[in-house]
C-alpha cells in the first residue's frame, strides 16, 4: 500500500471521529431549552445578583466577586439539584474562604496575583503553592462533609491568590453568599432548566 493510499484511507476515518466528537460536544436540539426557557432562566441568574450589585454600589465593598456568577447560574439553572441546596452553597464557600485564608497566610502572605512576580521566582512559586493548597483543602472539606458546590473552588482561589485576604473581606464574601442564598429562597418561582437524566 502506498503512502497516498494510506492517507486517503485515514482521512474519512478522521472526519468520522471529528463528526462523532462534535455530536457528543453539542447537546441534541431536542434536549436544549426553548428560547423562552433560556430567557427566563437568564433573567433569574441576573436577578439573583441584583441585591448584591446594589450593596456593592452603595457600600463600596466587594460584594460582587467572580465565584458568585457560577453560584447564581447553578441556583437558577438547577434549583432542585443537591449542590444548589443552601447549606451546600454556604458550607462550600465557607470551606473555600477558610482554605484560601490558611493557604495564603501560610504560603503567600503579602503577595497578590494582580502584581505577577517574575517567572521562576520564589514569589511565583509561593502563589502557585497557595492556590494548590487552598484548592486541595477546599475539595477535601467539601467531599468529606458532602457540602459540594463547585463555585467554591473559585472562591478559594480568589482568597489564596491574594485578592481578598483579610478577615473583614472573608466576612464580606460569606455575607454575600448568604444574601445570594436568601434572594434565591425569597424569590423562587422562575428559571430552572434541569439537566436531563443520562
Amino acid at each position: 500500500m502506498s503512502i497516498l493510499e494510506s492517507v486517503e484511507r485515514a482521512i474519512p476515518d478522521r472526519f468520522e471521529r471529528v463528526e462523532r466528537a462534535a455530536v457528543e460536544l453539542f447537546e441534541p436540539v431536542e434536549q436544549r431549552p426553548t428560547t423562552a426557557d433560556a430567557l427566563r432562566t437568564t433573567t433569574r441568574v441576573c436577578s439573583l445578583l441584583v441585591a448584591l450589585a446594589a450593596i456593592a454600589w452603595v457600600s463600596g465593598y466587594p460584594y460582587l466577586f467572580p465565584s458568585l456568577g457560577p453560584s447564581a447560574y447553578a441556583l437558577a439553572v438547577s434549583p432542585s439539584a443537591a449542590t444548589s441546596q443552601p447549606q451546600r452553597v454556604f458550607g462550600a464557600h465557607l470551606f473555600g474562604v477558610v482554605g484560601g485564608l490558611v493557604a495564603y497566610h501560610l504560603l503567600a502572605s503579602g503577595l497578590t496575583v494582580t502584581k505577577l512576580p517574575p517567572a521562576f521566582s520564589l514569589d511565583a512559586a509561593r502563589l502557585a503553592a497557595s492556590a494548590l493548597l487552598s484548592l486541595g483543602l477546599t475539595s477535601f472539606a467539601m467531599l468529606t462533609t458532602d457540602l459540594r458546590h463547585a463555585p467554591a473552588c473559585a472562591t478559594t482561589l480568589i482568597v489564596a491568590l491574594g485578592l481578598l485576604t483579610t478577615v473583614p473581606q472573608a466576612a464580606i464574601i460569606l455575607s454575600a453568599v448568604l444574601v445570594l442564598s436568601a434572594t434565591d429562597r425569597l424569590f423562587p418561582g422562575f428559571g430552572g432548566i434541569e439537566d436531563p437524566p443520562r
